[in-house]
């Protein structure tokens, strides 16, 4: 009787990116590298969901960003409802706060999120439809240093994971005062150009939006456009010279970059951008900036914020780009080789013991021989395999080999975690 066909192999949509074993270790490094910074600052983890009410990106990032305009995965629910799928992590942690009265408990509220965020944009290298990101916000208190701390523990994750090739940008996008007489400053200039009318459309909801298009024959007409920080109020001017003040205190290197627009609405005075040159044309590894006006639009008190969102794809790109792995792909550190049913039996208790004992161990299964099992063994990654057939059992020991060195020494059952742990450092 002839088998039934195979069904086609299916694979991840377009644009979403798999980690998986050995490259995903990289992934791993990166994103817990990056949280370990702003945990050290004191941000405590939130936990939001995948998917939320579409009005909160409507109202929250502004409808006339590309985000909401063009970029979000956006459905109706069983129930009738409009969802979309998150695009970015600050409104999000605002309505959390909101909701969860986190603002009624002192301030700033200081929070740290990662996870995956999504965007319908043309798939390239470094771009991607789901989009890995580790994200801060700090909520509640206008205070240049505290800006300057966050782009201090975006500095400092990159300079952990080994990173040199990237700089900061920053500039200031002013404030309530000043931003609407230069907005209409920039509308005026923008009527004598040659736009099309989907960017003039653009210019009439938001005309800092304009200064964000990076089509080069757009970019050119931009050249002797009107910059903010010529028109910036005396409060937003004094906030942004006391940021960059502390950043030179903190050590951190930055380049000013007056016509930088960030792809959201609701930034106001400190905005900043980490760039890295190996990554070509997406060369953007992470940013964000201070906000005003967000926490009132979305239903709260009127306070103020600020935040960044780094990109874990691209700043895992950044470190190939550099040349920069201070990772190990190695799925345990300890692998074991049993012989016979026996031998199974006791290691994996012996594996379980080590484990309590905070060590990573991986067994050969299946009942391989012992070439087998040793190759399995180096695939691994692991540095010591424990051997054990029917005479070590007899004797209560072990066979303790050094995976690099080949070296291998006899211990007793009873004291191998200890062994191993020593070996181990």
């Amino acid at each position: 009787m002839p088998s039934e066909p195979r069904p086609p192999a299916l694979s991840a949509p377009k644009g979403v990116p798999d980690y998986a074993p050995p490259a995903s270790a990289g992934f791993e490094h990166v994103r817990d590298t990056l949280q370990r910074a702003a945990a050290r600052a004191g941000y405590g983890l939130v936990e939001l969901p995948v998917f939320e009410d579409t009005a909160l990106f409507a109202r929250g990032v502004g409808e006339s960003t590309d985000v909401v305009s063009k970029e979000m995965y956006t459905f109706t629910d069983r129930g009738e409802r409009s969802v979309t799928l998150r695009p970015e992590g600050t409104a999000g942690v605002v309505r959390a706060v909101i909701e969860h009265g986190l603002d009624r408990a002192g301030l700033p509220v200081k929070l740290r999120y990662a996870g995956p965020f999504f965007r319908y944009e043309r798939p390239q290298a470094g771009r991607y439809r789901q989009l890995q990101q580790v994200g801060v916000e700090a909520i509640g208190v206008d205070d240049p240093a505290l800006d300057a701390e966050v782009i201090a523990v975006a500095d400092e994750g990159f300079r952990a994971l080994g990173l040199t090739g990237y700089r900061l940008e920053i500039t200031s996008l002013g404030d309530a005062e000043c931003r609407p007489a230069y907005a209409e400053r920039l509308r005026e200039f923008l009527a004598g150009l040659p736009l099309d009318e989907p960017t003039r459309a653009r210019a009439r909801l938001n005309p800092l939006r304009v200064l964000d298009d990076k089509r080069p024959e757009v970019r050119a007409l931009l050249a002797d456009a009107p910059l903010l920080k010529d028109h910036l109020s005396a409060a937003s001017a004094e906030h942004h010279a006391a940021v960059l003040a502390h950043l030179d205190a903190l050590g951190v290197a930055y380049v000013e970059n007056p016509r930088m627009v960030r792809g959201l609405d609701y930034y106001t005075k400190t905005t900043f951008e980490f760039v890295h040159d190996g990554l070509g044309a997406q060369s953007g590894i992470g940013g964000g900036g201070h906000y005003d006006g967000l926490m009132a639009t979305l239903g709260g008190q009127p306070l103020p914020g600020v935040g960044f969102g780094l990109g874990v794809d691209r700043t895992l790109l950044a470190c190939g780009a550099e040349g920069v792995a201070p990772w190990s792909q190695a799925r345990c550190e300890v692998f074991g080789v049993p012989l016979g049913q026996a031998a199974t039996a006791e290691l994996v208790t012996v594996a379980a013991r080590l484990r309590r004992a905070d060590v990573r161990v991986d067994l050969a299964y299946g009942g391989r021989g012992l070439k087998g099992a040793m190759k399995a063994a180096d695939r691994s990654g692991a540095r010591l395999a424990l051997v054990l057939g029917e005479r070590d059992l007899a004797a209560g020991t072990v066979g303790v080999k050094d995976l690099a060195s080949g070296e291998q020494v006899s211990v007793a059952l009873a004291d191998v975690v200890d062994v191993v742990r020593d070996r181990l450092g």
